[in-house]
């Protein structure tokens, strides 16, 4: 439950500290007086947008803090994988908001991101305002209230899990399909790349060896030229080289006895003749070798002309890159071949989840199917005490035609007030005053199926007064007895019904209006229960129906 609430720079509100208690509190005061304002300041702690012009004139920033018991909540797990400290008996909220628009969160001095506050507040306290009525036309809401009723936690689980698979193994099929219908529609133009460089015949290393070539078979003359004189030289049988220096290397030999040194250039003039006769005999056989040949130069050049345009085609530089495509496209034909087979077995997974899917939603939908009779029962008669004599109410669960992570079934609340009309849908159907009455009845059903946290009401009363009015004030106090309750109201007769009482008024000085809130003591309460009966002026009359009202109490 909520302990106490600390406003600073607020709206209106300069300083506000107010403690609260278990049970039912009632908060009233004038139209004007700034009710809203402090159920605005309560939202920042919900997690609604930070508006940088709700901080009060002259201030540079707003704080809201609340602290509520947790003793009994189920909130440790939030700690836990959160990392933030945990009280076994308080948490403490905090936002703060400043002058330039900014916002920041703690959760026990821990500062988190207003996602993990969100998480966490509605475990904490519920607030219901006039908007909230809405929700009952809200198919989430409708199965949230049949699950908190089965106390279905487990079946909805599997189905969660289940569901989630089942999708997962859903989009791979549809994916894999719509891959089959695009690999179809390449797989003839993927045929034709693979036979066009299947047919090429390319070989690794061979775009080297015909560029080599090419370029000799285009320069024969010049190669033949300069061989044809090397050999002329070299051969010439007037002067030839090397029988010159086969000569002089005789000669030498022919003195070495005298002249010792002779001999090794004897011996070195020797050699030179016999590498010159070795090149002049290479030369001959390369004159003899190298041909000019049109017809190959034009095969070479052919040759590189299909692989360079083979190249540019897919945007390659090598013959081994084109060998590499090759293989990824023979691998592409046979995944586009056996993906049918990839499809079949997908099929048959999905199939098989489709099935435990379907058990667990059937399983799912009698648990809600249970709940929504105990609801429409206890609905009912708590609506004939709140003056709905005729009411008629039905929770309806028909099949969707597809599943949803919330479940298999479409859900609607069936109403009908009076006699003989038909059953439409609430939110279509209702009034205000019937939505408010339905409403507190369903909340007081959650309060005792399941531990709620601190239920705060905001115009509940809207629409009912008198008789009616006392006895939602009745259910309210009942509902206490398994949670705090605390009532904004406009009506005594909800009022008086309250174990702690408390009031907001406006308060003006010379530096303007502010806010405040405080708790009634037992003479101060018979005034305000009063003055809502009554208006300003106060009457005897007004002050014992007061009493007579609290006495009631």
């Amino acid at each position: 439950m909520i302990t106490s609430l600390s406003i600073k720079n607020y709206a209106l509100i300069e300083s506000l500290n107010i403690s609260f208690s278990a049970g039912y509190s009632v908060i009233t005061g004038e139209t004007g007086a700034g009710k809203s304002i402090i159920l605005g300041a309560l939202g920042l702690l919900l997690g609604q947008r930070a508006d940088a012009k709700a901080i009060k004139t002259g201030a540079t920033k707003c704080v809201v803090e609340a602290t509520f018991a947790v003793e009994s909540l189920p909130v440790h797990d939030f700690f836990t994988e959160n990392d933030i400290d945990y009280d076994a008996t308080e948490c403490i909220l905090r936002r703060e908001v400043t002058e330039a628009g900014k916002s920041r969160a703690f959760i026990n001095d821990t500062p988190v991101s207003l996602a993990k506050l969100k998480e966490l507040v509605p475990q904490l306290i519920d607030i219901h305002s006039q908007h909230q009525n809405l929700l009952l036309g809200q198919e989430h809401f409708l199965l949230n209230t049949l699950d908190a009723l089965a106390n279905n936690e487990q079946e909805r689980n599997d189905y969660t899990t289940l569901f989630r698979t089942w999708s997962t193994a859903k989009r791979e099929l549809d994916k894999l399909r719509q891959q089959s219908a695009k690999d179809k529609e390449d797989t003839d133009y993927l045929r034709f790349q693979l036979t066009q460089l299947e047919e090429a015949g390319l070989k690794a290393g061979e775009q080297a060896d015909l560029e080599a070539e090419q370029d000799l078979l285009s320069h024969t003359e010049d190669i033949k030229s300069v061989l044809y004189a090397t050999s002329s030289y070299l051969s010439n049988d007037q002067a030839a080289p090397a029988d010159e220096f086969k000569s002089l290397a005789r000669s030498l030999s022919n003195i070495e006895k005298v002249f010792p040194p002779a001999t090794e250039l004897s011996e070195r003039l020797h050699s030179l003749s016999i590498e010159l006769s070795d090149i002049a005999d290479e030369v001959e056989n390369a004159l003899d070798e190298v041909d000019f040949d049109p017809k190959r130069l034009a095969f070479v050049e052919e040759r590189l002309d299909t692989i360079y345009s083979l190249e540019r085609k897919h945007g390659v530089d090598s013959v081994e890159e084109l060998l590499a495509l090759i293989d990824k496209i023979a691998e592409q034909l046979d995944q586009i071949e056996n993906i049918d087979a990839h499809i079949s077995k997908q099929e048959k997974l999905v199939k098989e989840q489709w099935k435990a899917l379907t058990i667990a939603g059937e399983a799912l939908t009698k648990t809600r199917q249970k709940a929504g009779q105990k609801l429409t029962s206890e609905l009912k008669q708590r609506l004939q005490n709140l003056g709905m004599p005729s009411v008629s109410i039905e929770v309806s669960l028909t099949p969707r035609e597809a599943p949803e992570a919330t479940g298999m079934d479409w859900a609607r609340l069936l109403f009908s007030a009076n006699k003989n009309v038909p059953l439409r849908e609430v939110s279509d159907i209702a009034s205000g005053g019937e939505i408010a009455r339905l409403m507190l009845s369903l909340k007081t059903i959650l309060a005792g199926s399941k531990q709620l946290p601190t239920i705060v009401f905001d115009e509940i009363d809207t629409g009912v007064s008198g008789t009616m009015a006392e006895k939602m004030a009745l259910l309210m106090e009942e509902m206490s007895a398994t949670c705090q309750v605390i009532c904004i109201t406009h009506l005594p007769q909800i009022a008086a019904r309250g174990t702690t009482h408390y009031r907001v008024f406006k308060q003006e000085d010379a530096q303007g209006t502010t806010t405040s809130i405080a708790q009634l003591s037992n003479e101060e309460r018979i005034h305000e229960i009063a003055n809502m009966l009554s208006g300003e002026e106060l009457t005897d009359a007004a002050i014992n129906n007061a009493k007579t009202l609290l006495k009631l109490s």
